[in-house]
């Protein structure tokens, strides 16, 4: 019994351990929300599971060090719906961000994002002018373009310079015209129109030098967003998924040790059924 006892208590430490990493996950998206992102409600899931998680695992911890069983039994049931809530949140997050990526351009080092590469519910959402209200002034707040200026030895950064840039989705979709619009560049986010003729992309005509404007109702603003959703989003789901592949096997493991142990509390010999032990035994005549 109370070899049984460790080891289930174990499980749940490593179970809380692995709760930490996905809260992390969670609030490295929160901090995301807050500064580059700007979509400050895909986060909570996340972090709603990673609490549960850990608040569970210490209810199993408690109930393997004072051999309660009620308490076990409650880690268990409650880590299986736990489980299938982390099984969906990974599904839906890669189902949002199945279409969808940056287009590459020729002799630059960073990728254009166009709107219509990209639906579903999550461009449905980032779209929606009251959303699209909140996400874009929480980029401006963020200054993410007012920080894309670099100086080399007290140099500004030259055009061909930037062009080699990788810059993040954000800063390509609503830090800088669309190259198709063919705008003339005096730094990273002051640009003028070219001699030519304007591209005939409808975001080059909401392009702004005001810094309080540049390219933030642009659609390609909208894409770029996107983008870093799917990236962080990504990234996030592939920690899950190793997460949720060992908390299935401590799931697992706990399971058989759960059982051992009521076994050894009806006091069944290792592999004789209990209906085995309620047979009566022949009378010898």
């Amino acid at each position: 019994m109370r070899a049984s006892n460790h080891l289930i208590g174990l499980l749940n430490f490593l179970t809380f351990l692995l709760s930490i990493v996905i809260l992390g996950g969670g609030i490295w998206l929160s901090s995301r929300a807050n500064s580059t992102d700007c979509l400050k409600f895909l986060q909570w899931p996340l972090i709603v599971i990673g609490a549960s998680i850990m608040v569970v695992s210490l209810a199993g911890f408690a109930g393997a060090c004072y051999r309660n069983t009620f308490l076990m039994w409650l880690y268990l049931f409650v880590m299986f719906f736990i489980i299938g809530a982390l099984i969906g949140f990974i599904i839906f997050a890669y189902a949002v961000t199945d279409k969808g990526s940056g287009r590459p351009v020729m002799n630059k080092g960073y990728l254009e994002y166009y709107l219509q590469d990209y639906s579903g519910w999550l461009k449905d959402r980032v779209i929606d002018e009251k959303y699209w209200a909140k996400i874009s002034s929480c980029i401006r707040d963020s200054k993410v373009c007012n920080k894309m200026g670099r100086n080399f030895n007290g140099v500004p950064e030259t055009y061909d310079m930037f062009s080699m840039r990788k810059l993040s989705p954000v800063e390509s979709g609503c830090c800088k015209p669309p190259t198709d619009c063919g705008f003339v560049y005096v730094n990273e986010t002051l640009w003028n129109p070219g001699g030519g003729l304007i591209g005939t992309d409808l975001d080059c005509s909401k392009w702004s030098n005001d810094q309080q404007l540049l390219c933030f109702q642009c659609d390609s603003c909208k894409a770029g967003v996107l983008g870093s959703l799917k990236k962080s989003w990504r990234k996030v789901s592939v920690i899950n998924i190793v997460v949720l592949i060992l908390l299935v096997i401590l799931y697992v493991i706990g399971c058989a040790a759960f059982r051992n142990n009521k076994r050894i509390d009806n006091d069944e010999p290792y592999g004789e059924a209990r209906m085995t032990k309620a047979q009566p035994s022949r009378i010898q005549l």
